[in-house]
């Protein structure tokens, strides 16, 4: 996210006022927004906690913490395969073996034990492995490449005021409506092969697959750093920050402690959920609620059958991953306004048609693939489910043809001569 000099210097400074007074003793219109949206989130929480419960009212908590962090770390996915693939810049990749690594650890003992609260019993994400998983994950990788982020960068990015993710988000929950609609075709009548986990499909046990999944992610790091060296990449663009202690609350966090956060967060996660953190489920029902309004009939499609069958009829807030998700946007815009970064970016009109795209690419690719880089990346692969690298492999795929198209859009890649990326 570009950020412009005047929103930098703020936080360059070492001494500020406690709260910041325009010249006629008013606060700052950054601290009216810091406030409004301190008073929003609490009052949401107010709502959660009291009209659906304790767990409902944690699992928003986690939400505006996940948003909070992956905010102050511009913490991406989208940008790390971009980067990685245009210039040879591993160090976002990297940050994601760090963070998969750590939630392997984590989960380990709580799903081989079945360390649960509220009530939960704590399940791995493991998905089939079929053509369903196969063309959905690549369309998601063309996807995040046009709508400049994914599915946990678009709302993070909405919550710090870049405007082309409100289009990206509108066109993710378009897009899944129709992932929905077409969900049955897919998973059903495509061919496809069973669900495969490294830990409980195989000798090795949660111990032997931990280890090996360990070497893996060692491997993948140690490869980044060695096609950094061959191709001397550009450096990742420095974000504004604060200093001192300062910096924990207002500045840039270094992606390793992001890293490390997001992965404690997830597998906090999957102890009070029942399974690990996702995303695109949300957008789902919110679209499939907005069409059930204007009289369709979403209710007797394959998608909504079974356990999903009840949250058509229920509350968003009573939904799991909708809380999260409200949580998550929150948690970013608050940390961009403490920041003091937050800006609505322009926006013209290749932008705006790119960035839809590439929210109806990611929507309908996530339903088909079982989630995005959330709910089948990160989640799938801390899970020890074969699906996960699966996604991995063929998103950084898809993205390939999507940087081809972004220029189309009026969006730039990463070049070997520019400073930073």
């Amino acid at each position: 996210m570009a950020v412009s000099s005047a929103s930098v210097a703020p936080l360059q400074k070492e001494k500020q006022p406690a709260i910041p007074l325009t010249p006629a003793g008013l606060p700052s219109p950054k601290t009216t927004l810091s406030l409004t949206t301190l008073g929003a989130a609490l009052l949401l929480s107010y709502v959660i906690f009291n009209g659906f419960g304790l767990k409902q009212g944690v699992l928003y908590t986690l939400g505006i913490l996940l948003g909070y962090t992956l905010f102050h770390a511009r913490f991406g996915f989208t940008s790390a395969f971009r980067q990685l693939l245009s210039v040879g810049q591993g160090e976002g990749l990297r940050a994601h073996m760090l963070m998969i690594a750590v939630a392997c650890l984590l989960f380990t003992p709580i799903l081989s034990l079945g360390i649960g609260f509220f009530g939960t019993k704590p399940e791995a994400s493991v998905e089939p492995l079929g053509v369903s998983l196969v063309v959905g994950s690549f369309l998601f990788g063309i996807g995040m490449q046009l709508g400049g982020g994914c599915a946990s960068g678009t709302l993070y990015a909405a919550g710090g005021g870049r405007t082309a993710a409100f289009l990206t988000l509108a066109g993710f929950i378009a897009g899944s409506v129709i992932g929905a609609y077409h969900w049955e075709f897919w998973t059903k009548q495509m061919p496809s092969f069973p669900a495969f986990s490294l830990a409980e499909n195989t000798p090795l046990g949660y111990g032997g697959a931990l280890v090996v999944q360990l070497a893996v992610f060692g491997i993948i790091a140690w490869l980044t750093v060695v096609i950094a060296k061959r191709k001397n990449p550009p450096v990742r663009k420095p974000l504004p920050t604060a200093r001192g202690w300062v910096r924990i609350v207002r500045g840039s966090w270094p992606l390793w402690a992001a890293a490390i956060l997001l992965a404690v967060l997830n597998a906090v996660t999957l102890t009070v959920k029942g399974e690990p953190w996702g995303i695109t489920s949300a957008f789902a029902l919110w679209g499939s609620k907005a069409a059930q309004a204007m009289g369709v009939d979403v209710a007797s499609w394959g998608y909504w059958s079974g356990e999903r069958a009840a949250a058509l009829q229920s509350s968003v807030f009573a939904d799991a991953t909708s809380v999260m998700d409200f949580g998550l946007v929150l948690g970013a815009l608050l940390a961009s306004s403490i920041g003091g970064v937050f800006t609505l970016s322009k926006l013209n009109g290749r932008l705006a048609v790119g960035s839809i795209i590439g929210g109806l690419l990611m929507g309908y690719g996530a339903r088909l693939a079982y989630g995005c880089n959330i709910g089948a990346y990160f989640a799938g692969i801390a899970s020890f489910s074969l699906h996960g690298w699966v996604w991995m492999i063929l998103a950084l795929a898809g993205s390939v043809v999507g940087m081809w198209f972004r220029p189309l859009f009026g969006m730039k890649n990463p070049k070997p001569t520019d400073f930073v990326c």
